[in-house]
């Protein structure tokens, strides 16, 4: 088969629409394309009738007890922010002190920036070198002030699967809300919000081969009941929680996304994981001194961060212009200062400047991964070629030893 160009392998920065879930998409468009908040007529009744279903297959996937626990939204942005900024109004009278981890992504990292600036205290704590927050470290930070603990489930950039249920428990016996970023883990890696004692989780349609501008947030409903502060006011949709018209297509693409990965999801993370390893096995067989950053095991099986010493990864990523990669998160691409997720594991900045994330995804193939290897191998080996601290390292010099003088 022909290969197609761009290779796209940037699916933790976004997902193609699965071509089954646009087909359930495109009779709401131009049919049943009625406001779900109409009650007088069939059209509104449609609609609303497809939202519901939607809810009840967004709460199955995350094992939650109703669909009435699933608050639509535009996206995760949006549900971080939700959560986060709607929790600490609500409870603000309880205390003023959240726990977050250095490596969350910026909606809440920047949510959490914004609370500090209102009086709340925010403890950020730090992961080891593979990526993996302590769960100690979590319990550590709290405090009798604290009202909300907040983890991601899964890495997006260097793909670590936190260890959310130990640190669910801790919550749950402190009696301090949960918030989990689920976005890049969702279908991905186990996720039950009642066995590991989540009260909000943060989801999108667009990282599960679903339609980008919708996502969900799962509030709680019970033991505990979970109250937010509403972020959108105006005509009280979604309980009181978000107000807007829904995106009806969405969140039934939304809905036929899960429905997909709940089906398939299993064997598609094996063969994914599988295609990964291919590459993973084929870049380090043709190169030295590469670092996979990230837990070894405990990672996305779509998910390979690697960083090439001697090699900055924007000049490798201009070098390899057939194949859409990343060197970080897409919220922080425009930056060009190093990850701070890769910072934050302890990465030099030349190290994190030479990383280059791998997204492997639900379309990519064997040949797709076979060209990627060689092109990037053949890169890399030229771009050293041309540098004089890979001369330098080859001729057994320390590089770090060296004490560099300005003029």
């Amino acid at each position: 088969m022909a290969l197609k160009f761009p290779i796209y392998m940037d699916n933790h920065a976004t997902t193609p629409v699965d071509p089954r879930v646009l087909a359930a998409m495109l009779p709401f468009f131009t049919e049943d394309f009625g406001n779900a908040a109409s009650r007088t007529h069939a059209y509104g009744w449609h609609a609303e009738a497809a939202v519901d279903a939607a809810r009840e297959t967004l709460a199955n996937f995350i094992h939650a007890d109703s669909g009435k626990e699933i608050v639509f939204t535009s996206g995760a942005t949006e549900s971080d922010n939700l959560a986060i900024k709607g929790v600490a109004e609500y409870y603000g009278n309880k205390g003023k002190h959240i726990v977050t981890t250095t490596i969350e992504h910026k909606a809440v990292l920047d949510s959490c920036k914004r609370l500090e600036k209102q009086g709340f205290e925010v403890t950020y704590v730090s992961p080891g070198p593979d990526g993996l927050v302590d769960p100690d470290d979590i319990k550590k930070a709290l405090t009798e002030k604290t009202i909300l603990v907040s983890v991601m489930l899964a890495n997006n950039e260097v793909g670590t699967i936190q260890h959310i249920t130990e640190i669910g428990a801790l919550t749950r016996a402190r009696g301090v809300l949960f918030h989990v970023d689920a976005v890049q883990g969702l279908g991905k890696t186990p996720f039950d919000v009642r066995s590991m004692n989540v009260d909000l989780a943060s989801l999108t349609a667009h990282k599960i081969y679903g339609p980008k501008g919708v996502g969900a947030l799962y509030v709680r409903r019970s033991k505990p009941r979970v109250r937010l502060v509403a972020q959108l006011d105006g005509g009280g949709h979604e309980r009181g929680n978000r107000s807007g018209t829904l995106n009806v297509p969405g969140i039934v693409g939304f809905a036929k996304a899960a429905e997909i990965l709940m089906q398939e999801g299993e064997a598609e993370a094996v063969r994914i994981r599988g295609l990964r390893d291919r590459l993973w096995h084929g870049l380090t067989k043709e190169l030295d001194q590469v670092k996979l950053n990230g837990h070894p095991e405990r990672r996305l099986p779509g998910n390979l961060n690697l960083s090439f010493s001697f090699v900055e990864g924007e000049g490798l990523m201009m070098a390899i212009k057939d194949v859409a990669v990343s060197s970080g998160s897409a919220c922080t691409s425009a930056s060009l200062e190093p990850s701070y997720v890769l910072r934050s594991m302890g990465l030099d900045e030349d190290m994190a400047h030479s990383s280059i994330r791998f997204g492997i995804g639900r379309f990519n193939t064997e040949e797709e991964v076979d060209y990627v290897r060689d092109l990037v191998a053949s890169r890399v080996k030229r771009l050293r070629d041309m540098s004089p601290l890979w001369e330098m390292h080859q001729d057994g010099i320390d590089i770090k030893s060296i004490q560099w003088v300005a003029h």
